[in-house]
């Protein structure tokens, strides 16, 4: 049996299961689609991140493909459906990311609630010591409402009481005793971006989720509110919010995602990549590296290679 591991995920996944099939690596980086369509039939097992997609050519390519290891949260990359009718297994490693990306939001919220990004510029790009242009606010006694309250999100208010923040949070699959165990509040959506000065997205992006952060959200929002989204681009309608910043309807908007990003030759190619919303100054972004650290890789990495192990019935060992 042969595997292939695609991008750059934690080594550990190669050096476990090498102990029991032959496994490839693309040495830590993700392979384009016309690459992965002309070695994919070749194996049974493929461990990825997000790039490229997988949609029909490519599993019809993989003639010989048993399971497919995703070391991150989102499978929306993945025709979910075909793949179930070619009795091709997906598993994804859910919630292992949660404190990576929990801590990036709360990052994001101060760097926008302090201005460091652009006064960061100011000083090292036009080499001004100029501390009155940036007054910024404190997060202590804001209300950060938390669109889905899951492992991420609950982490996220977990992080935001720390900074004694009151925390709303909303989710169609918990009870309001579970809200409480979290020492949150529970709200419908509307209510939460009512009252939220800073308002955390969290969820996965499905067809019900597609543009749920639109024009009509943006103006019940509290005037200098913010909108954090670390969770995918598609949630938010990026034309909505370009307009809304542009006007100065609300504070700011800080994403590690954009509908956009695996646009083109997504992550293996050279494609120069632009957004209306680079334009905007209350803007911030980072290029969807929530997952982006050693603990949360490695953290996924195992639970990897454990679903991989137990799948083909061998010990569940750690390593």
């Amino acid at each position: 049996m042969k595997c292939l591991i695609t991008d750059a995920v934690y080594p550990g996944i190669a050096q476990e299961l090498k102990k029991y099939i032959e496994v490839d690596t693309t040495d830590g980086r993700p392979l384009s689609k016309a690459e992965l369509l002309e070695r994919i039939g070749d194996y049974e097992i493929l461990i990825m991140r997000v790039d490229p997609k997988i949609d029909r050519e490519v599993l019809d390519a993989a003639k010989k493909l048993q399971m497919i290891g995703v070391c991150a949260v989102g499978t929306n990359h993945i025709d979910m459906e075909y793949a179930a009718e070619k009795g091709i297994n997906v598993f994804n490693a859910p919630g292992m990311n949660a404190n990576a990306v929990a801590e990036l939001t709360i990052a994001k919220m101060l760097e926008i609630s302090r201005h460091t990004i652009p006064a960061n510029y100011d000083v090292k790009v036009n080499h001004n010591w100029d501390k009155y242009k940036f007054v910024g606010r404190e997060l202590r006694g804001k209300t950060l409402g938390i669109l889905g309250f899951g492992k991420i999100g609950r982490r996220v208010g977990e992080l935001g009481r720390a900074f004694k923040m009151r925390i709303v949070a909303y989710d169609p699959y918990l009870r309001p005793e579970q809200f409480e165990a979290e020492h949150a509040k529970g709200a419908s959506i509307q209510e939460l971006i009512r009252v939220s000065d800073f308002i955390s997205i969290h969820v996965p992006l499905t067809q019900e989720t597609r543009n749920m952060f639109n024009k009509e959200s943006i103006a019940h929002m509290k005037e200098g509110a913010v909108v954090l989204n670390m969770s995918r681009g598609g949630i938010v309608n990026e034309k909505d919010m370009y307009e809304a910043l542009q006007e100065g309807r609300i504070g700011g908007y800080a994403a590690d995602v954009l509908e956009n990003e695996l646009a083109g030759a997504g992550l293996t190619g050279d494609d120069e990549f632009e957004n209306p919303l680079f334009s905007c100054e209350n803007f911030i972004v980072t290029p969807h590296l929530g997952a982006q650290s050693e603990d949360a890789a490695r953290d996924i990495g195992i639970y990897i290679t454990g679903k991989v192990k137990h799948l083909l019935g061998l010990n569940k060992e750690e390593f």
